[in-house]
């Protein structure tokens, strides 16, 4: 070989880039999931783990279930139903707090139920019916991050428990002392503009959707004392949809929460007229509420 000939050497060192080590893949939220209902455990399940950033780990039928599946898992957070076979959600969310954060997801609206899971450590309470797809989902993320929601109901039935349990002080003020408040309370509304909250505006435009229905009766008519629903002889899934009708909700709103198909909401909504004896969704709904007038002829 002539003295001058190429000969390839080993490639220098400082023209050839480092491999960059692979990028982390983003950290999907985990949940368990916990309801006695199996279409409820999978529709969820379908719904949750449709995003990308979401992934439902595993699924309980009862708390004792929900506690072993969490406490194996260490899940970012538990979807929990209240009302459960065995170990009850309640019993159950003392023991789940210490673990992962917990949201109420159930049907169960009494204020008691409601002020006892915030009190065990809930994270939030939302009540089926009262919230979208999307919103259940950013819920689950909110929960992830500390932030509480509630729907409506849940939100009112809180106020309504704290407000019972709240003796007000009945000793006289002394005088002039009321004059001077609402002298002072008009000279600062004259001159201060009225803001609102930024933690008014997050509830308005989170879970929170209010039931019209139940509200304009209530505004218009005053309190009214709702009859005996047991005289109407409603299944518990009837009940529900009555629940979910009287809320404003519509047939495909109550098949996507319900997670049934519209010609079984179809279904139940006939079986509900005839053991209401209505011909339509208002007089049903007024009945119901205990709006409607009193016809003798009908049962309460």
């Amino acid at each position: 070989m002539p003295d001058d000939a190429f000969e390839p050497g080993p490639p220098h060192s400082a023209t050839v880039p480092p491999a960059l080590p692979p990028a982390p893949a983003t950290a999907r939220l985990r949940v368990v999931v916990a309801d006695d209902n199996p279409v409820v455990r999978a529709g969820l399940g379908v719904l949750l783990s449709g995003r990308a950033d979401i992934q439902v780990v595993a699924e309980a039928a009862d708390g004792r279930e929900a506690y072993e599946k969490t406490l194996h898992h260490r899940p970012d957070v538990v979807l929990l139903d209240v009302r459960m076979p065995g170990v009850d959600g309640i019993s159950a969310l003392p023991h789940l707090v210490g673990i992962a954060p917990v949201l109420m997801l159930t049907y169960s609206r009494e204020s008691e139920i409601v002020h006892e899971a915030l009190r065990l450590g809930a994270g939030g309470y939302l009540v089926h019916g009262e919230f979208t797809a999307d919103q259940l989902v950013q819920a689950v993320r909110d929960t992830r991050n500390g932030r509480a929601n509630f729907t409506a109901t849940a939100a009112d039935a809180l106020l309504a428990h704290m407000r019972h349990g709240t003796a007000p002080n009945r000793a006289p003020l002394p005088d002039g002392l009321g004059a001077a408040l609402t002298t002072a309370r008009a000279q600062t509304s004259a001159r201060t503009p009225v803001h609102e909250p930024s933690r008014q505006r997050e509830h308005s435009e989170s879970l929170s959707q209010l039931q019209p229905l139940v509200g304009q009766s209530s505004v218009s008519g005053g309190p009214v004392s709702p009859p005996n629903r047991q005289h109407y002889g409603l299944s518990s899934r009837e009940v529900e949809v009555m629940e979910l009708i009287a809320s404003g909700m519509s047939n495909q709103q109550i098949a996507a929460t319900c997670f049934i198909s519209e010609k079984t909401v179809k279904n139940h909504i006939n079986r509900i007229f005839t053991k209401l004896h209505s011909s339509s969704r208002s007089e049903a709904i007024a009945r119901w509420l205990g709006t409607a007038p009193r016809d003798p002829g009908r049962h309460p």
